[in-house]
């Protein structure tokens, strides 16, 4: 497999102390799971690999560019998805409005944006949400439930053809049910030829033999295996 990303002795640190590190690790081009328990720093190092945040120390190289010295290039480069305020959707908007504002944003300033019917969200939903039903472009946000939900955000993190896909915290999606339907989607989207890097509390080891995925597992502040 070829190696996606590279980090060595990676830390980022505060005034009041170290957020995450020295974390050292590899990725490949299939699907890598970072795990550690709430205020381990997972979704801070997820966004210093996505480009989004500076490290304090250490060394990173995200498809073959060095960061923070290239942050601009990767954050172009890369999608993230399921960061709490970050790609947080409005509910009182329709699903159809959110990918009409992901088309705006990412289209020339001089574009028109038409609106979005049930076709364009099949087109846009359709790759990420597979054999779970897709709903209509009327649909309101706050009627999604949570898999709906955490699948549209991907939706739309994936309209811009990222070359890698960035997902925090697996486990925001509840029951045991809704995360086997998350992994399963996120396992295809790296089937489809996007790495996936995700964040999660702690490994489903059984739920990913059961998928017949095998993701490469990062325990924070300590070496991958």
């Amino acid at each position: 497999m070829q190696t996606t990303l590279v980090a060595d002795d990676l830390t980022v640190s505060h005034k009041r102390g170290v957020v995450y590190g020295p974390v050292s690790f590899k990725a490949d081009d299939g699907l890598t799971v970072i795990c550690g328990p709430a205020g381990s720093g997972r979704t801070s190092l997820l966004l210093t690999l996505a480009g989004r945040m500076k490290p304090s120390s250490g060394t990173l190289s995200v498809l073959g560019e060095e960061l923070p010295r290239h942050a601009r290039r990767i954050q172009r480069s890369t999608g993230v998805s399921g960061f709490h305020g970050i790609d947080t959707l409005e509910e009182s908007v329709s699903v159809g409005a959110a990918i009409r504002e992901r088309h705006a944003w990412l289209a020339p300033w001089w574009a028109f944006i038409r609106a979005v019917d049930d076709a364009e969200v099949n087109r846009v939903c359709g790759p990420i949400f597979g054999d779970i039903p897709i709903p209509a472009a009327s649909t309101m946000i706050w009627d999604l439930d949570e898999v709906e939900m955490v699948l549209l955000r991907a939706s739309l993190a994936m309209m811009s053809q990222p070359s890698i896909l960035f997902f925090d915290q697996v486990e925001q999606v509840h029951s045991a049910d809704a995360r086997w339907q998350l992994w399963e989607r996120l396992g295809a989207i790296v089937a489809a030829g996007t790495p996936v890097v995700a964040s999660a509390t702690a490994p489903d080891f059984e739920m990913w033999a059961d998928l017949g995925i095998n993701p490469s597992v990062q325990y924070m502040n300590q070496e991958i295996r």
